[in-house]
């Protein structure tokens, strides 16, 4: 990965944000709720920079999440899509991981056990 890291913050939330291979990681810790989903939506790349955005979600940190994060999942996924891009899950574990295959996020979006595979797939 580069060495180019910018990390932001909010409520339950931090998003630490890398580029490895022309991709956008973003890494998340704490809780992604509507108090703090915010802090999500600001740190994914706009959907208009020409080829699309490649972004992974590092979310091996997330403890939690409810429908905003799911819905914010949803919308990144839609946005990368009308610009040709891809959005990439990775690392999600526990109650994390139960909530997107509950809500069937796991056969919308491609879900990856750990960053490198996603960066590979």
């Amino acid at each position: 990965m580069a060495d180019n890291q910018e990390a932001v913050s909010h409520g339950g939330l931090s998003v630490t944000r890398t580029d490895a291979d022309g991709t956008t990681v973003l890494v998340l810790r704490g809780e992604v709720d509507h108090q703090s989903v915010g802090t999500l939506t600001r740190a994914l790349p706009p959907a208009d920079t020409g080829a699309g955005p490649s972004v992974v979600l590092d979310l091996s940190g997330v403890t939690f999440m409810d429908s905003s994060g799911v819905n914010a999942l949803i919308t990144a996924h839609q946005a990368a899509q009308a610009a040709r891009g891809r959005l990439r899950l990775a690392g999600m574990h526990g109650a994390v991981l139960r909530t997107v295959q509950i809500v069937g996020l796991d056969t919308l979006l491609s879900c990856h056990p750990t960053v490198r595979d996603a960066l590979d797939a």
